[in-house]
């Protein structure tokens, strides 16, 4: 069993910066392809960015491509979500998932969310 908590969310003007972080219980977590996903009020979940096992490879949704990059500390059980340049259409619940096999579509794992706010 894996759980996952986020942290670092907050209030942050356009253009700023917020590294959101993802901590891991499971002795397994080097083993796990990780995700970050976001939901604004009134939409569905949206990809941000994906991290194989072992960060050999990172990919990004397209709204955040440039802008966001993601890595993890296999040490400390963490993955953690660099945003640059936010903008107000960033503004959502930020949640971290995690599944056990990266050909698979489901993702077994979720925290509960960390809010991100974007101001004008």
């Amino acid at each position: 069993q894996v759980q996952l908590a986020e942290s670092g969310g907050g209030l942050v003007q356009t253009g700023g910066s917020l590294k959101l972080s993802c901590a891991a219980s499971g002795r397994n977590f080097n083993y796990y392809t990780m995700g970050w996903f976001r939901q604004a009020p009134g939409k569905e979940r949206e990809f941000v960015a994906g991290l194989l096992r072992a960060g050999s490879a990172t990919w990004f949704g397209d709204s955040v491509r440039d802008r966001f990059t993601v890595s993890r500390d296999n040490a400390k059980n963490t993955v953690y979500l660099q945003m640059n340049n936010l903008k107000p259409e960033d503004t959502a619940v930020y949640y971290c998932a995690a599944k056990a096999s990266r050909a698979s579509d489901i993702w077994n794992y979720w925290g509960q969310g960390t809010q991100v706010t974007v101001s004008s």
